[in-house]
């Protein structure tokens, strides 16, 4: 029992946002020690079952009233779970593959963009107000530019070091220090290390805020932090990236 539990432990993302590493994370470890061995289930499957519970939350939200919101913030739970579980599985039977990352990277993006959508929608139906539309609108759109910001960064460095991709997965290379293996206070240290990632509002926090947004009813406050951090995160990575670029380029580079 301790062998395989400390074998799933192995397969926990190591730099998960801070809800994911604490909450659902090792909800999905617990799930897989009960399916991991079932030779029907598929990664690929569970990113489908968690992409199609993520819509039906969707629906839930844009439906509208305090038994559909709280319905919905258990489904974006367990929507999480089940997109954690995924890669904890490929990894556990060592079955990872390109394909099946892309996918889930693909779904995350769009669930993030329908959680945050349908509940624009639902405070705009509340108040009658065209600020939630927006405040959804801009948190989405400098949520993607994060992402779209990254991979340009990526690319470009690569076109100048051919060795930028493997260098940045060896830095990025975290070690194991928690775990079923591990001391209490080396698990309260990495408890203690995670907090700050909170800050840096992923798809953990994203799951957190909306769960306690919808179950309190509190969505347009929500809505807010969602934009100003998008917006703030954005624009650091966007000049962070750029001037690291401009630091290490070898000639001038134009588009």
């Amino acid at each position: 029992m301790t062998d395989k539990l400390d074998r799933l432990w192995m397969t926990k993302t190591k730099n998960d946002e801070w809800w994911s590493s604490f909450v659902t994370s090792p909800l999905a470890i617990a799930a897989n020690y009960c399916v991991v061995d079932l030779p029907w289930l598929s990664p690929n499957r569970i990113t489908l079952a968690s992409f199609l519970t993520a819509i039906v939350s969707v629906i839930c939200i844009v439906v509208g009233g305090t038994v559909n919101f709280i319905a919905a913030a258990l489904l974006i739970h367990l929507s999480h779970v089940l997109d954690c579980m995924d890669g904890q599985m490929a990894r556990y039977r060592q079955v990872s593959s390109p394909v099946g990352s892309y996918y889930d990277r693909v779904t995350d993006q769009i669930q993030v963009t329908l959680w945050f959508g349908a509940v624009g929608y639902a405070a705009y139906a509340q108040s009658m107000s065209a600020v939630p539309l927006f405040l959804a609108f801009i948190g989405v759109a400098f949520y993607g530019l994060r992402g779209y910001v990254k991979y340009v960064a990526i690319e470009i460095e690569t076109s100048l070091d051919p060795d930028y991709s493997a260098k940045m997965t060896e830095a990025l290379r975290v070690p194991i220090t928690a775990g079923l293996r591990f001391p209490m206070r080396a698990n309260a240290l990495w408890f203690l290390k995670e907090q700050p990632k909170a800050l840096i509002f992923d798809e953990g926090t994203f799951i957190f805020m909306l769960s306690v947004a919808l179950v309190l009813d509190t969505l347009t406050p929500m809505l807010w932090v969602f934009a100003v951090s998008q917006f703030v995160l954005a624009s650091y990575f966007s000049i962070q990236n750029g001037r690291e670029i401009a630091g290490t380029r070898k000639s001038p580079i134009r588009k």
